[in-house]
């Protein structure tokens, strides 16, 4: 299998019944965090809840064990706190000092690959990078290393045996039949059984009308949510409305959503020459693809929108996968690659006509130019969405393109900014509308009494300026004419445990200095490698 991507593996299910089992390390026991505690006490924090309510505070929140029991406001901005007025401490009670910092809910990342053998990247320096972007909840759609190892995964997350955020298992379609899934009956039994083995949903890629419907259809029945990624080998004969319509909870990226808007065609404009297998071929086009859609406001564009409205639909976008395609070398360049990015997944970052998602045999300015404007249309549906009351959620599909895992989940946030968001709808979409999507916003998603203690708290505005999360910070040029850093998540808390977010950072770091030492790896840009 050398290089191929794991996905097409996946794919490769539908009609084959191949099981992937090429797996990475599990985490490890835990040895971080402090907690749960009996009750602990957060105080003076300025509380950004997640429901779009404006900040806050300062707050005391108490917590007991996993569970927040209350929020008061204790004071007033810049006014000294009078501590009768603040919920007190009894002996034995954890009192956290934040006084002046951000609280936020932790984030919840609706498209969370944990990353295989391709990628070089075991659990727990995922799990790390995510904890330490204060990512407390992730669905990993395809279950890539296979589902009784996410499971296992989930389970101990769930008890707090290892570092590592709450985990939903979405099993690819297909993933581990026996047979060729060609039938409605087949597609109903392979969901009954997926259930049956604990799964909390289901990863599309695509298939026959009549079995994606019945497969759809019946995991709703079940009380199972659902993702797809519309793949172009199917596209054509089911897009994003055929999906909405038969019970799908979220689309993935954007394919499919065009397709559902063409007015004036029925397939995409193919080259001649086109292969799906070739990715410069597949993405290039990918690239023009909005423009042959509906115009914004037309007819055709406010049909497909208001029967997804209609219908309670999630768009999930990804905006941070494909930047690469409107600007190759600001995601090759990221600072974060030298210090955070294994040199396995650097290797499998670079060109090659193998490894998905490394497709750069000829990319230049004619495709940046257009995948700019692809990125325009496609922007404007997703605001216009969520300013009709859509439900847009955060994802960042990392270990691809030159994203990784926690950074690019905060430029995704960024990328929703850029997209019209109101930074309250920014966070809200990372919080409490993934909640809503993975049926979880009674227990996550929000600041509030009675849910589960999941909280991001940092020391900088992230209102003001959302690179204050990413784990490298914001530059800050100081009054004496010093250059500094500020930012990066301070404290991760996960269900009523509390993680040194620097400290995980540091532990990712010591992972991958020790990997590029015993292969005495250096990050080298393509095709300037060191002879």
């Amino acid at each position: 299998m050398h290089k191929i991507l794991r996905i097409k593996l996946l794919l490769l299910t539908l009609c084959a019944g191949i099981t992937v089992v090429a797996q990475i390390p599990k985490a490890p026991s835990r040895s971080e965090g402090e907690g749960q505690f009996n009750r602990m006490i957060i105080r003076g924090v300025n509380v950004i809840n997640g429901t779009g309510s404006p900040m806050q505070g300062p707050c005391d929140i108490v917590i007991e064990k996993n569970k927040i029991t209350q929020i008061k406001v204790v004071g007033y901005p810049g006014v000294p706190i009078d501590p009768k007025d603040r919920p007190k401490a009894d002996k034995g009670d954890k009192e956290l000092d934040c006084t002046g910092m951000y609280v936020l809910p932790g984030f919840v990342d609706m498209h969370g690959h944990i990353g295989g053998r391709s990628q070089g990247t075991p659990a727990e320096y995922v799990f790390k990078l995510w904890l330490a972007h204060g990512i407390t909840t992730i669905r990993d759609p395809s279950a890539g290393n296979g589902l009784d190892w996410v499971l296992d995964q989930k389970q101990k997350s769930d008890k707090n045996e290892i570092t590592a955020p709450r985990i939903l298992a979405y099993t690819a379609f297909g993933m581990g039949s026996k047979e060729s899934i060609t039938t409605a009956d087949q597609a109903r039994a392979w969901v009954e059984d997926n259930a049956k083995k604990g799964a909390d949903g289901i990863k599309f890629f695509g298939a026959r009308p009549e079995v994606m419907d019945a497969a759809l259809r019946r995991n709703k029945e079940l009380g199972l949510r659902s993702a797809c990624h519309h793949a172009q080998v199917d596209v054509a004969r089911w897009n994003v409305l055929n999906s909405a319509r038969a019970g799908l909870t979220s689309m993935e990226h954007w394919y499919g959503l065009p397709e559902a808007l063409f007015d004036s065609q029925t397939i995409q404009d193919y080259p001649a020459d086109y292969n799906y297998g070739n990715e410069q071929n597949r993405f290039e086009e990918a690239g023009k693809l909005w423009k042959q859609a509906a115009k914004p406001g037309s007819k055709r564009w406010n049909e497909v929108m208001d029967e997804l409205l209609k219908l309670d639909f999630t768009i999930d976008p990804t905006f941070n996968i494909y930047e690469a395609n409107r600007e190759l070398m600001l995601a090759r360049r990221a600072e974060w690659h030298e210090e955070y990015t294994l040199p396995q997944l650097w290797r499998f970052y670079q060109p090659s006509r193998v490894s998905h998602g490394s497709y750069w045999q000829d990319w230049g300015t004619e495709q940046e130019v257009a995948w700019k404007e692809n990125y325009r249309l496609w922007m404007n549906f997703v605001n216009e969405y969520k300013n009709r009351g859509g439900r847009v959620t955060a994802g960042s599909d990392s270990g691809f393109i030159f994203q990784l895992y926690g950074f690019a989940y905060i430029r995704e946030l960024e990328l929703l900014r850029e997209a019209g968001f109101h930074p309250l709808e920014v966070i809200r979409a990372a919080t409490l509308k993934g909640a809503e999507a993975i049926g979880m916003q009674d227990k996550i998603g929000s600041v509030e009494t009675g849910k589960l203690a999941d909280l991001v708290i940092l020391e900088e505005n992230p209102l003001k300026n959302l690179k204050v999360l990413y784990g490298t910070g914001a530059i800050h040029l100081t009054e004496s004419n010093e250059v500094k850093r500020v930012g990066g998540v301070k404290y991760t808390i996960k269900d009523g445990v509390i993680y040194d977010a620097k400290k995980l950072l540091s532990d990712v770091r010591k992972i991958v200095t020790e990997a590029k030492k015993n292969e005495n790896f250096e990050i080298f840009q393509p095709g300037l490698e060191k002879k």
